[in-house]
């Protein structure tokens, strides 16, 4: 027997609609829901342990999203044809998901939970990615997991002006806005997105204009759950608290704390200071009393830490390192730091650093996407690295981490519409994170920036980026200039913005309290201009426009585009003709072929080879005009003309027949012209009756007088 389902639709005002249906899949998950649009169907299921694992003080929260292959009637790549690791894409939408999720447990929840969003179905004209928070809050909604309060994900693009909700991939080709949001009803949790030097005023219409359609999804999914039956929430084992220990540690700590964090101070000299009152407070207790309750006490340290910091900021308005809300860190940057490669930029900022190269290729080098709802290729990209020594710490390396892929990520969406569209080279940006005390993916930015701007590329604008923070007590609040690691860590926001001298390029968002009211985002986004704009003064005084051209050592790429019939000719016969010409030349060349013609990429350090490749080209594809005179070169002789060769196409030979030699009768070619003469010939075009081309000497030089006959 088919089981009862669940229905309930939400319309997007556009004559598309989503369904959320439960009832029928996965009822041994705790929650488990079907998100359908259009030929679109996502499966999205939430189980958590009933027990947390003995001293776990965190939630250990997995969000996992993966789309199958079958979805788009596909087969996997690679040798196994099975669905392995995930790819960045999918990376990405686990973590907008999760930031979104992560604070809305409560505190003391430490049961492990995992979310798992699969795309069982795909549609072209759907992005699947903005269903995957709506299909995760929704599965939360039907269980009897402790979670504060519903929220949904959607993206919003702009096309003439005109907001879209959830647009499709075609779609976003055509917007300067691609934002996606999460939000409660009543509040903004997670923004991020690209932008085509949008103003702040645009960019807050944005939020607003998803904020609204967030809500209605919300609204199905309670209605979802009252039709379901909304389950009793389940008991857990909450911490144990001991106000006695609280005010005592809170007593001899707390002013101390404050003393320390007002006087501002480096990073490493800061936690030394810390760890030292903490040893006097953990002085204040017996062994046994630590032996029983050691993590109340650094729980209560930490606590009390947190409070006494954020005061200091909201009485006296200065920060951890002594520096004033609006105030940027001391910022010196370097460029051509690293010899060999074709760009290189070294940006500090505080104690954040960030060392950044751009190496040029061609189309070849390209990064391919293959996953079930996109494929395709991206000629700029950027990859971020962040080693443990940059927070002087050891701990093992476990290959590329999520946070790595998000940060990245946002440090390539800043960028890469200020490159060019005829910018001919595939562009690999790196950062590697040399230090870090606050936001090194806005130095990467920042980094990567000058690096492009060293190498050559002719950005249409240079880009710098901030992060932001803010400190409230629901009454008071200060919004913060450039955040360190610890206002991050003990702050209620981190807003990443990144943008030009004409508008935000690209920001990320994460709330960690509720009812972010917009005046505040307002404030953060106008301080964050003026900070960004300082920011980019200081990288154009170290370089104040691009270099005129790519570096000695560096590639230099020309494009040609050659008839698609002439492509052949040009690869030879296994390739013979393009190898050989490449190990002559020592030079890179691509062939891809377009719209039935051949575009031709040459990648060299070596001026002449390039012009060797260009020649050889010219050559091959050397199609003569009739009635135009060229001048040729003898090759070859023979009894009845000459092999002439063109010197502007060497290797495209024709015969002068010895009758086009000269307008007097010749017996010998010899008479006329020997190996090696150069003179030119008038193109004829295809004689009708041998079917070969015809050139002719005779057709340049004057016809003699005829002689009259005598009588």
């Amino acid at each position: 027997m088919i089981p009862q389902l669940f229905v309930e639709s939400i319309d997007l005002g556009d004559g598309r609609s989503i369904t959320i249906e439960t009832g029928r899949l996965a009822k041994q998950a705790d929650g488990s829901v079907v998100v359908r649009i259009g030929k679109t169907v996502i499966l999205g299921t939430v189980v958590s342990s009933r027990k947390a694992s003995p001293g776990i003080d965190f939630l250990p929260l997995t969000v996992d999203y993966r789309e199958k292959f079958a979805a788009a009637g596909r087969f996997p790549g690679g040798f196994f044809k099975r669905e392995a690791r995930p790819s960045d894409s999918e990376v990405l939408t686990m973590r907008l998901v999760d930031r979104v999720l992560r604070p809305l447990f409560p505190s003391d929840y430490h049961a492990e939970v995992q979310v798992m969003i699969q795309l069982m179905s795909h549609d072209e004209e759907v992005m699947p990615d903005a269903l995957a928070g709506l299909a995760a809050s929704a599965a939360l909604a039907l269980s009897d997991i402790p979670f504060e309060t519903l929220i949904s994900e959607a993206r919003v693009g702009r096309i003439d002006g005109k907001f879209i909700i959830n647009p499709s991939r075609a779609q976003l080709e055509l917007s300067d806005i691609d934002m996606m949001i999460g939000a409660s009803t009543d509040s903004i949790a997670m923004v991020e997105g690209e932008m085509k030097e949008i103003s702040e005023a645009e960019m807050l219409e944005a939020i607003k204009f998803a904020h609204e359609h967030i809500k209605n999804q919300i609204a199905a999914q309670e209605r979802l759950q009252a039709a379901f039956g909304k389950k009793e929430v389940r008991t857990y084992e909450t911490e144990k608290t001991d106000d006695a220990i609280y005010a005592k540690v809170k007593a001899a700590a707390y002013d101390k704390i404050y003393n320390i964090a007002k006087v501002g101070s480096a990073k490493h000299e800061r936690s030394a200071a810390f760890d030292a009152v903490k040893e006097e407070v953990k002085a204040l207790f017996t062994e046994e009393e630590l032996a029983e309750n050691g993590d109340l006490v650094s729980k209560y340290f930490y606590k009390t830490n947190k409070e006494a910091v954020r005061n200091v900021t909201l009485d006296l308005g200065t920060r951890l390192d002594g520096r004033k809300t609006t105030e940027i860190r001391p910022i010196w940057c370097e460029v051509d730091y690293l010899p060999s490669v074709h760009g290189s930029a070294l940006f500090t900022r505080g104690e954040t650093q960030a060392l950044a190269t751009a190496t040029l290729g061609t189309s070849r080098e390209a990064n391919q996407i293959d996953s079930p709802s996109e494929q395709g290729e991206e000629k700029f990209y950027l990859h971020y690295n962040f080693p443990p020594f940059s927070t002087g710490e050891a701990r093992p390396l476990r290959g590329t981490s999520r946070r790595e892929v998000g940060h990245g990520n946002l440090a390539q969406r800043a960028l890469k519409n200020m490159i060019p569209a005829e910018n001919p080279y595939t562009i690999r940006v790196v950062s590697e994170v040399l230090e870090s005390n606050g936001s090194s993916s806005m130095a990467t930015v920042c980094a990567g920036t000058l690096a492009l701007m060293d190498a050559g590329i002719q950005m249409i604008r240079p880009v710098s980026g901030i992060a932001m923070g803010l400190i409230t007590d629901g009454d008071r609040f200060a919004v913060l200039s450039d955040i360190l690691g610890d206002e991050d860590h003990l702050g209620d926001m981190d807003f990443k913005v990144t943008g030009t001298s004409v508008g935000i390029t690209a920001c990320q968002m994460d709330i960690k309290i509720d009812g972010l009211k917009y005046e505040i985002m307002e404030q953060a986004l106008a301080q964050a201009r003026d900070g960004r704009l300082h920011i980019l003064g200081k990288l154009l005084e170290t370089l104040a426009k691009p270099n005129a051209d790519v570096k000695a050592h560096s590639p230099k790429i020309i494009t040609r585009t050659i008839p698609g019939n002439f492509i052949g000719a040009l690869i030879g016969p296994g390739g013979k003709v393009i190898q050989e010409l490449q190990k002559a030349t020592g030079t890179t060349i691509v062939i891809n072929e377009v719209n039935d013609e051949g575009v031709i990429e040459i990648l060299g350090t070596d001026p002449a080879g390039i012009e060797a490749v260009l020649a050889k080209i010219k050559s091959i594809t050397f199609k003569p005009q009739m009635g135009e005179a060229y001048e040729v070169k003898v090759i070859k002789m023979l009894d009845f003309g000459a092999v002439v060769e063109y010197t502007s196409a060497p290797g495209n030979e024709v015969l002068l027949h010895v009758s086009e030699l000269a307008w007097e009768r010749t017996e010998n070619v010899t008479d006329v012209v020997n190996m090696g003469d150069v003179f030119e010939v008038k193109y004829l075009g295809v004689d009708p009756k041998t079917k070969k081309e015809k050139v002719s000497r005779k057709a340049l030089l004057q016809r003699p007088p005829r002689e009259e006959k005598k009588e």
